[in-house]
């Protein structure tokens, strides 16, 4: 495993595409030398999973990940019993002539173990990324469970005993504060919070991801992006949106934006119809606020 230090880890993030700043390069040192996890906040969109598909090409391990949503329970996050090939195992061995008990013990083999991701991070023969996503849709219950996990790093299976953690792993949990995280929870973590970019950092992303696309083209949308989000919108766009716009208007060979162009496009960054419409009718006012043409002059 690579030995990362304060100093380098800037340039592997952006090695990887990631532009950083220093809460969160200092975040994540602290998470890997104190071997803790790490809690990321913010609005959805802005980077957090993406935080540990980095870290797993930094770190060239394998990236284990759990999406958390409501009324997801021990069984579905730790292991499960292959009910059906154990039947078909009891099947097979009526003819066999063995005891009931060694049916019995034959039954319970780790080959009729489905491992889900907390399970397989834990038998991980390698230091890995457990992605713990949106961590606030499950329910309070599986968040005790999970401090139980992440605390003693073992699981014990009734049936086959207990099984500590070959490595512990690097892990990121991520939320969008849909409900109140623990006390417990939060204290078990690193915590980070990673808020919308501003024009710089955005303009910054963009072109590193976008390397080709039309200069004013990359500070039109930014500086667009920028005055939309200080509307009262129902789902405010993240850089992910900025991302898929752009790459939508470079797709298209656009190397400005206009009022028609925002219009039809819309939809690549809005993903509310009251906000769509809402921000067709205040589109000329925030056309002024960005500097943007109305109409891109013919030639």
């Amino acid at each position: 495993m690579l030995d990362v230090t304060l100093e380098s880890i800037r340039g592997l993030l952006f090695e990887q595409g990631y532009i950083t700043d220093h809460s969160i390069e200092m975040a994540l040192f602290l998470s890997l030398k104190l071997q803790k996890p790490i809690l990321i906040e913010g609005p959805a969109g802005v980077g957090k999973t993406e935080i540990a598909r980095v870290m797993t090409q930094i770190l060239e391990t394998e990236l284990i990940r759990l999406q958390c949503y409501e009324g997801l329970d021990a069984s579905q996050a730790l292991y499960e019993w292959n009910y059906q090939r154990q039947l078909l195992h009891l099947k097979a061995s009526e003819e066999s002539g063995i005891s009931v008990e060694e049916k019995e013990k034959g039954l319970f083999d780790e080959k009729f173990l489905l491992k889900r991701p907390l399970l397989k991070a834990i038998q991980s023969p390698q230091k890995c990324v457990l992605l713990i996503d949106e961590i606030d849709r499950a329910d309070e219950e599986f968040e005790s469970f999970l401090l139980e996990v992440l605390s003693d790093w073992q699981i014990t299976i009734p049936e086959l005993g207990t099984i500590q953690a070959s490595s512990i792993p690097q892990v990121i949990v991520t939320g969008n504060r849909v409900r109140e995280l623990s006390e417990a929870l939060r204290r078990r973590c690193l915590y980070l919070w990673i808020d919308y970019p501003d024009f710089e950092k955005e303009l910054m992303i963009v072109r590193h991801r976008l390397p080709n696309i039309d200069a004013k083209l990359a500070e039109q949308i930014c500086r667009f992006m920028q005055v939309l989000r200080a509307q009262k919108l129902e789902k405010t766009p993240g850089i992910a949106e900025t991302l898929d716009w752009a790459t939508a208007l470079a797709t298209l060979h656009f190397s400005a934006l206009d009022k028609n162009i925002i219009e039809s496009t819309l939809g690549v960054i809005l993903k509310d119809w009251k906000d769509i419409r809402a921000i067709q009718l205040s589109l000329s006012e925030l056309l002024d606020k960005t500097g943007v043409q109305s109409k891109v002059d013919s030639i």
